[in-house]
């Protein structure tokens, strides 16, 4: 009986705080009952003030725990834009602890890498583990605010929650996102809609490769190369071909390079010798792509003269996916795990070896070298693994999954139950 009196005197001292000038410094003392003040604090949503109701979203998100989730989502209808992008951050924020702080409206959002490579590998941008399974009403309520947030911050907020969620049930929604005339909203909803890896969201997307905001630009160009929408390839060309800035060209490359084509051979040529060197390694990559042995001579010399890490990890990553997968010193498979350690270009060779071990026999050559790597190797090597592993993997994921590091460990169990997911 003593219970079912305090959670009535709980919602009844809540309804009086509703009708009182409750402050958001109330809000704080409630929320240090953590989850059992869960309901007090719903209660509270409905509360005239503002200040009142963003305080109960912040202290929803910071508590966590399923139960936070309904509020949250009932928070995502506010009528106030920033309680909305705060709910939304919330949800988020529950699939992927730190979240709110790092990525969202307080948070200083910094994409860990801009390059199509990083992307491509699913390295480059916050992403939940595959195993992890979000609650449908989450990515609905997050796919109405991306189309009816009360604000571009609010839209834009839900458009970047739903790439971290991969919400795919919400496409329609970020591809409108994507007609929006708010920058910040067209921009998260492209990068979200290139994080859920839909092939089918290219055709739609593609109108904004000659946008006139470079970041939304450049972010349509990775788009349509990462969905491999090869209708895209005269538009990319027609940008390599006039587009001023070099970032943009780079872009157009690199994203022409994602989709194999002999038809960009030529480009291929004409820029591996450029003197820009991220053009070099887009035009290496290219070549890679193709998987024409009648370029393993050239690409062989090439890989011998280049001075450049950058572009010798490209060259190295079109060796292997043209067959030169032996582990050996100074081999281009070496080169490859040897920048695993690297903190500036662990980023680069990390999608490199991903996409390289989609091939069986790049990933026999890979089981062998784990035993005795380096701990940086054996965390980014269990990436590649729980990626682009069969079911032949899951022993040495075992295995890494019991390593005598606490951190490998770690890396290696998520990346053997992504590894399951995926099978």
């Amino acid at each position: 009986m003593r219970p079912i009196l305090a959670v009535l005197g709980s919602l009844l001292f809540a309804s009086a705080l509703c009708a009182q000038d409750t402050r958001p410094k109330d809000v704080r003392d409630i929320a240090k009952g953590g989850p059992s003040a869960i309901p007090q604090l719903t209660a509270l949503l409905k509360n005239p003030s503002r200040d009142v109701r963003l305080e109960v979203v912040k202290q929803l998100t910071a508590i966590g725990g399923q139960d936070s989730l309904n509020p949250l989502i009932q928070a995502t209808q506010d009528q106030d834009a920033e309680v909305q992008a705060r709910a939304a951050d919330g949800l988020a924020n529950f699939y992927d602890p730190g979240y709110a702080q790092q990525s969202g409206v307080g948070g200083d959002l910094r994409r860990i890498s801009s390059g199509i490579k990083g992307m491509f590998g699913d390295t480059g941008d916050q992403v939940i583990d595959a195993y992890i399974v979000v609650r449908p009403d989450v990515i609905s309520a997050l796919g109405k605010q991306v189309s009816s947030g009360n604000s571009a911050q609010a839209r834009a907020g839900a458009a970047r929650a739903l790439g971290l969620l991969r919400g795919k049930a919400a496409l329609q929604q970020l591809i409108d996102g994507v007609h929006s005339s708010d920058s910040d909203t067209i921009y998260e909803s492209l990068v979200a809609i290139e994080k859920i890896r839909d092939p089918s969201a290219g055709p739609r997307v593609e109108f904004r490769l000659h946008d006139l905001d470079k970041r939304v630009q450049i972010e349509d160009i990775s788009c349509v190369g990462v969905l491999h929408d090869t209708a895209a390839l005269p538009a990319l060309k027609d940008v390599l071909t006039h587009a001023s800035d070099p970032s943009v060209r780079r872009a157009a490359l690199e994203s022409i390079a994602m989709m194999p084509d002999d038809g960009a051979r030529s480009l291929f040529q004409q820029y591996l010798k450029d003197k820009d060197e991220k053009m070099r390694s887009a035009a290496a990559e290219g070549y890679g792509r193709l998987h024409d042995a009648k370029d393993l001579p050239m690409l062989n010399q090439a890989w011998k003269d280049e001075g450049k890490t950058g572009p010798r990890l490209s060259l190295a990553f079109a060796l292997v996916l043209l067959g030169r997968d032996e582990i050996s010193q100074f081999s281009p498979l070496e080169f490859l795990i040897d920048n695993l350690n690297s903190a500036g270009y662990s980023g680069v060779a990390l999608p490199f070896l991903i996409e390289a071990a989609r091939d069986q026999n790049v990933r026999a050559a890979l089981y062998p070298v784990i035993t005795n790597a380096t701990k940086a190797e054996k965390i980014g090597l269990s990436h590649v693994l729980a990626r682009s592993g069969d079911q032949q993997s899951v022993a040495t994921l075992q295995k890494l999954s019991t390593d005598k590091d606490t951190d490998v460990a770690e890396e290696g169990l998520r990346a053997l139950r992504t590894l399951q997911a995926r099978l």
